[in-house]
This record gives C-alpha cells, structure tokens and sequence, in this order.
C-alpha cells in the first residue's frame, strides 16, 4: 500500500458542506460540472487494496503538485483518506490546475471502476464548487 498523503480538513469540509447526504448539491451552492476523464497513472501504483474499497459517486480530493518534476501543472487525486489514485491526465489538466491556483475548489467524483488486465481503470467526473 503506498503512503498516505494528509489532506487539510478546511478543504474535505469545504466540499463536503456543499453536499447533503444522497451526493447531491445543497441548495443555493453551484457545483459545476467541467468534464470526463480517467485517472492518469495508475499503472504505478499498487492500488489492489484500495480497489475494493472504492465506491460510486465516492468523493476523490485534487490536490496541485506545482513542484512536480515531469508536470509543473499537476493535479494529484487522492481518495478522502489520503490514498493516492493518480493524477488529472496531462492533456486535461491546465486549466484545472489554473482554477486551483486561482483559489478555486475542484473535486472528482468515482463513476467506474474496472479492472483491465493489471490496469485499474478509474473513470471519474470533474466539479467546480463556487461558495
């Protein structure tokens, strides 16, 4: 199991507030949906423990990586507990990592699970909350 990364409760509670107990946005809170994707680099990390602990609509936490050595625009994606699941592909994710850098909150949510030979394969959706 890889390390777990700590994640500052202000931003769990942040999220969370804008939800109620189904996974649906609170009145009055703008949750934006923006896009569609896999969760990148998976491939690298021993995720058969995690695995069966994933659930649909789970709550994934982004967290930017700007010292990151090979994606000075990295989001990393991480579960509510700090488990590492992997990162916003590349190709999508400058003006994500723009957003966040601008104080935006963003977050994923878990829409499919599947194993493909030795490839997890995540595919989540992609918010914006405005408060």
């Amino acid at each position: 199991m890889s390390k777990i990364i700590k994640i500052d409760p202000k931003i769990i509670a942040l999220i969370l507030k804008s939800l109620d107990g189904n996974g649906l946005p609170m009145p009055f809170v703008q949750e934006i949906y923006l896009l569609k994707t896999h969760i990148a680099g998976t491939t690298f990390l021993d995720l058969e423990e995690v695995e069966p602990t994933l659930k649909d609509q789970e709550l994934l936490i982004f967290k930017r990586e700007p010292t990151n050595k090979s994606d000075k625009l990295a989001i990393l994606i991480l579960t509510e507990s700090g488990q590492k699941l992997g990162y916003v592909p590349r190709d999508q994710n400058s003006i994500m990592a723009r957003l966040m850098d601008a104080g935006k909150i963003l977050f994923g949510k878990l829409e499919k699970k599947e194993w493909v030979n030795s490839w997890l394969k995540l595919n989540i959706r992609i918010y914006m909350r405005e408060i």
